[in-house]
C-alpha cells in the first residue's frame, strides 16, 4: 500500500472498538472455516426449510448481527464453521468478504445456495460444484482486471466432489456465470416487455459456452478469496433450467448442496489438522 497515498487516513473504515460495523465481526467468534449464504425464499421447500442451513451445525450459536448480516457458528463433523447470511449480489458478498479478511482468522470461504441452470446436461433438482465462473458482474473488476479469472481453490472442489460422491445425489463440476442483473441481463424482460436485441441472445451466448448454471456470489468469492490469499468454492442447488424449460421447483436440491458443502469443509478441516 502506498504510504504517499493523499486520502489513506481519512478514508473512512467503519470500525468501532476494533469491531466491524458492517458485519460485527469478532476474531474469536468467527470460525476459519465460512459459509456465505443469502437470505434466499427461492431455497426454501421440498425438505429445505428457512433454518436448513444453520439447523444442520451442532450447538449454532449468533455470533454477529448487524442490519445487514447474522452470522451463525457451530460445528458440522466436528469441523468448527461459521455461516454469514446477508444479501444477494456480488457488492454484497464484497462486505462480507472483506471483514472476513481483514478482520477474522478464515482461511476458506464457500457459497452453498441456489442456481438457475443453463445447460441440457443439468436438472432441476441437481447440485453443481463450481469449478470456475464467468465474472459478469461488475464488483471484481473493482478489485483486478477483468482478465483475471475466477477459479474455485482445487482442495476445495476436491473435496466437494469427494462429498457429493458420499451423498450420492446427482451433481456436476463446472463453470457457473455470475451476473448482477436478474432482468435484462439474464435474457429476462423488464417491466412492460422491455427487451433490447442484445439480451435475446445472451442465454444462447453462454449455453453454447458450456456453461453450467447462473448465479450472483461465486464469481466473487472465487475472485476475492484468490487474490486475497485464500480457498474460495461454490455448491449451489439448482431450481430451474430456462434452456430444457423445467419450471421452477423451490428448494429443489438444497438439502443435498448443505450435506455437500458442510461436508467438504469437514473434509478440510480434517486434513488442515491432520495432514
Amino acid at each position: 500500500m502506498s504510504e504517499d497515498y493523499p486520502y489513506l487516513k481519512s478514508m473512512p473504515h467503519f470500525i468501532r472498538d476494533g469491531v466491524p460495523l458492517l458485519t460485527g465481526f469478532k476474531r474469536d467468534r468467527i470460525a476459519p472455516y465460512v459459509v456465505l449464504a443469502v437470505k434466499d425464499p427461492l431455497v426454501v421447500g421440498e425438505g429445505a426449510g428457512e433454518d436448513a442451513l444453520a439447523s444442520a451445525l451442532d450447538g449454532a450459536e449468533i455470533s454477529a448481527q448487524t442490519g445487514l448480516f447474522t452470522t451463525l457458528t457451530g460445528r458440522y463433523q466436528g469441523a468448527p464453521i461459521s455461516i454469514v447470511s446477508g444479501g444477494s449480489g456480488s457488492p454484497e458478498a464484497e462486505l462480507a468478504l472483506m471483514d472476513l479478511f481483514n478482520h477474522t482468522d478464515c482461511t476458506t470461504v464457500i457459497r452453498i445456495g441456489g442456481c438457475g441452470a443453463w445447460s441440457e446436461k443439468v436438472g432441476v433438482g441437481d447440485v453443481v460444484i463450481t469449478s470456475g465462473a464467468v465474472r459478469d458482474e461488475g464488483m471484481t473488476k473493482a478489485h483486478v482486471k477483468a482478465e483475471y479469472p475466477a477459479v474455485a481453490d482445487w482442495q476445495v472442489v476436491a473435496a466437494m466432489k469427494a462429498a457429493a460422491d458420499e451423498v450420492g445425489h446427482p451433481y456436476h463440476i463446472g463453470i457457473t456465470r455470475s451476473g448482477d442483473s436478474e432482468y435484462c441481463g439474464w435474457g429476462k424482460p423488464g417491466p412492460g416487455g422491455y427487451l433490447q436485441e442484445e439480451h435475446k441472445g445472451i442465454i444462447d451466448y453462454w449455453r453454447r459456452a458450456g456453461i453450467l448454471n447462473t448465479d450472483r456470489e461465486s464469481a466473487a468469492i472465487l475472485t476475492l478469496c484468490s487474490l486475497y490469499g485464500r480457498r474460495g468454492g461454490a455448491v449451489c442447488s439448482v431450481g430451474d433450467n430456462v434452456v430444457t424449460g423445467e419450471v421452477h421447483k423451490s428448494g429443489s436440491g438444497q438439502t443435498a448442496a448443505i450435506k455437500v458443502g458442510l461436508a467438504a469443509l469437514a473434509r478440510l478441516f480434517k486434513e488442515d489438522t491432520h495432514g
